[in-house]
């Protein structure tokens, strides 16, 4: 198996990148079966993304604390380990962003599409769903929408639920929302197309972001699943996102 190896500039996952590529060698990404990534969830997520082109599945190796994203790090059998992996396809969000003074962008985004108020003035959102006015007026900090992938992530953080891998859906939450009082959110289909919309955006700036990638003084940011995009994560039986998810809704 032709592996090409990526680590973190984290001093643990540099140390763990010179045994392992003096081990089973390093090949160039073009010409790898398999990309193995050594770091944490915010290695994963830039090797998903800088790899994106390249078409080949990612097997983790945590070299961090949590590792949600990760298997578990060790050396030996790694081959084996790739060969008899789990495959877990995802699809990440596309998120088009208007700017406030009417420039257009677009981004992929594998955990979540994030807006947040740029200054001490609450934000207020309209969102839309399939076009159709959901929420005519949100007052809050910020909103997400999540992938099943991300929903344990900053969704979890913000009180958005945990949404299982391969149940079709997506986790929309408000974040620190003020009005309407009693709305927390809501799970959508995956099909769905989100259209949030700032109010008043020269007095309550708001940027969105695609998992890093930032844009400032928004006006409107569409999102959609990229149905047209998969992406392919490998992990050790018995230790699946799916079951990881499950699990993480019983964490007290």
């Amino acid at each position: 198996m032709k592996i090409h190896f990526s680590a973190s500039t984290h001093e643990v996952a540099q140390e763990r990148l010179a045994r392992l590529v003096d081990r089973y060698g390093q090949t160039d990404i073009e010409a790898a079966d398999c990309i193995v990534a050594l770091g944490g969830d915010g290695h994963m997520l830039h090797i998903l993304h800088e790899t994106l082109a390249h078409d080949r599945p990612v097997f983790g190796l945590n070299c961090g604390r949590l590792g949600f994203l990760m298997n578990h790090y060790a050396s030996d059998e790694l081959v084996e380990r790739i060969g008899n992996a789990e495959t877990a396809p995802i699809h990440p969000l596309r998120m088009t962003v208007t700017g406030a003074d009417g420039s257009a962008h677009s981004e992929l985004a594998i955990n979540e599409v994030s807006l947040l108020r740029q200054t001490h003035n609450a934000a207020h959102i309209r969102v839309e769903v399939d076009g159709k006015h959901q929420v005519e007026e949100l007052v809050c900090d910020g909103i997400l929408l999540a992938t099943p992938v991300g929903s344990t992530a900053y969704n979890l953080s913000a009180h958005g639920p945990v949404v299982p891998l391969g149940g079709g859906l997506l986790a929309l939450t408000p974040i620190s929302p003020f009005r309407p009082r009693r709305w927390r959110g809501a799970l959508l289909g995956e099909r769905s197309k989100v259209s949030l919309q700032v109010l008043e955006s020269d007095f309550r700036p708001v940027s969105a972001s695609a998992d890093s990638t930032e844009y400032r003084h928004v006006a409107q940011v569409d999102i959609e699943q990229a149905h047209d995009i998969t992406l392919r994560l490998l992990y050790d039986p018995g230790f699946s996102l799916s079951e990881r998810a499950v699990t993480e809704q019983f964490r007290t």
